[in-house]
């Protein structure tokens, strides 16, 4: 069995350099909710050294909530927002010499398309005006799932190693103190479960069906480091490879 971790960086966390040593996959921040272009690079070249693929991580405007907060916006301005900050990600990845891997939109930019077909297909048309071949993140069975198969892209099923689900397959708010999971040996063997099963325990108490190609690790989440350290530990102790997903 072989699986991808992956965790979103560029963020101004402070341990980059750790959750990388851990991590196969980077998804780094763009601009518009963290990070400027000299961050970008320096995180590139970072992923690089530590052989780590890299993907751009575009979101909403907002550098005030962190990319976090839900906005009104239009099908076409996703579009815009997405290009052009896949396409600069892109840039940055050719100046430093590294093949860009995948595309995984961040925060409320990912909750409102996994929900929203008309924003899932702006965001897969975005990418796809920058690389046809690059890989999208997105949670089976959504929207933004769909979208990518539907429209051309290679789609990498995402679940989240550190987060609560509720009964539908979404991710509890943040807003509510359930949101997160801190205890790393815990979130361990919920990941063993989701790839052994294909199951994960929601809030209320019901088992729900995913699927797990790369699980996401939040890289400014407290005890980020550890939890990377146990998860890769368990996974690698069970026989998994951790690898990213590769190009078809």
């Amino acid at each position: 069995m072989k699986v991808d971790l992956n965790s979103d960086l560029g963020e101004g966390a402070g341990h980059d350099d750790e959750i990388l040593s851990l991590v196969s996959s980077a998804n780094i921040a763009c601009g518009f909710h963290a990070g400027n272009p000299a961050s970008i690079f320096n995180s590139i070249r970072a992923a690089k050294e530590k052989g780590v693929a890299v993907g751009a991580h575009p979101s909403l405007d907002d550098r005030k909530d962190f990319g976090r907060t839900e906005m009104q916006v239009s099908a076409a301005e996703v579009y815009a927002l997405v290009a052009y900050q896949v396409g600069a990600f892109n840039a940055l990845c050719a100046a430093a010499g590294v093949d860009m891997n995948h595309v995984k939109p961040h925060g409320a930019l990912y909750n409102m398309a996994v929900r929203d077909r008309e924003l899932s297909d702006a965001i897969a048309h975005g990418v796809l005006a920058v690389d046809t071949r690059v890989i999208l993140f997105a949670p089976a069975g959504t929207e933004l799932f769909r979208a990518a198969q539907e429209l051309g892209l290679q789609p990498a099923a995402e679940v989240f190693a550190d987060r609560n689900y509720n009964s539908d397959g979404s991710l509890v708010s943040r807003t509510k103190p359930e949101a997160l999971l801190h205890d790393p040996a815990e979130a361990a063997e919920r990941v063993l479960r989701m790839l052994k099963e294909g199951q994960i325990r929601a809030v209320d108490g019901t088992d729900i069906s995913v699927r797990a190609e790369t699980i996401c690790l939040h890289g400014d989440t407290p005890g980020a480091v550890e939890f990377a350290r146990t998860l890769r530990a368990r996974l690698e102790s069970e026989g998994i490879t951790i690898a990213a997903p590769e190009k078809s």
